[in-house]
């Protein structure tokens, strides 16, 4: 299964937040770290933009041997369609660079239902959400993007899937739910001040070993 990380440099609350430092390294290595703890992903690409101010962290994936793809900054489903299409993957899990506690069990449990119900055209565990931010999985299908591209708003190729959650009843859309802990806490980077109340709950040890 193909994991695509999408991640930009420019975001406006935090500017080069995925090269920010976290007891050592940036957070995109967390969230590439942790994703190679997955027992079912075998190939792993970041999905990034064109633009100079993703030079830096394109820099980077390089002289660590990441793989990347870079395409439209604004139209990330797009991005994400083409980025997929290089590699003729069918489906692909979607992962945000901004979540640098994600825990590859629920990476793992989206896939299981994946590889046994290939019906679906979305499988996901955010509609409705009921794990944190920051824990966010959805399997896509390839397909599905470009199929209905010419229907998404500027919003929809910002946000990919919004459109299918919207028009829920046209597609099939499979969501597995949190019956655990946290879940409320948010655990996604957005800004400086979410990253310093995770820094806050976990020390270096708990950081990297967390799991929901």
């Amino acid at each position: 299964m193909l994991c695509i990380i999408q991640a930009r440099s420019s975001s406006k609350r935090f500017r080069n937040k995925v090269l920010y430092p976290v007891y050592g390294e940036p957070i995109i290595q967390h969230v590439v770290n942790r994703i190679k703890k997955s027992k079912k992903i075998k190939k792993l690409i970041v999905s990034s933009s064109l633009e100079k101010s993703d030079d830096n962290l394109i820099a980077y994936l390089k002289k660590n041997k990441i793989n990347f793809y870079r395409g439209d900054l604004k139209n990330v489903a797009m991005r994400l369609y083409e980025t997929a299409k290089i590699i003729k993957a069918k489906v692909f899990v979607r992962i945000s660079g901004d979540s640098p506690l994600i825990d590859p069990k629920l990476i793992d449990k989206a896939i299981k239902i994946s590889q046994k119900e290939k019906k679906f055209d979305i499988i996901t565990n955010v509609f409705p959400r009921t794990f944190p931010k920051g824990q966010s999985v959805e399997i896509i299908k390839t397909s599905i993007i470009k199929e209905y591209s010419k229907k998404f708003s500027k919003l929809d190729e910002e946000h990919v899937t919004r459109y299918f959650y919207i028009n829920s009843n046209k597609f099939l859309i499979k969501n597995f739910t949190s019956t655990g802990k946290n879940k409320i806490m948010k655990l996604s980077v957005d800004t400086k001040k979410d990253l310093k109340k995770i820094l806050k709950k976990f020390d270096n040890k708990k950081f990297k070993k967390y799991s929901i």
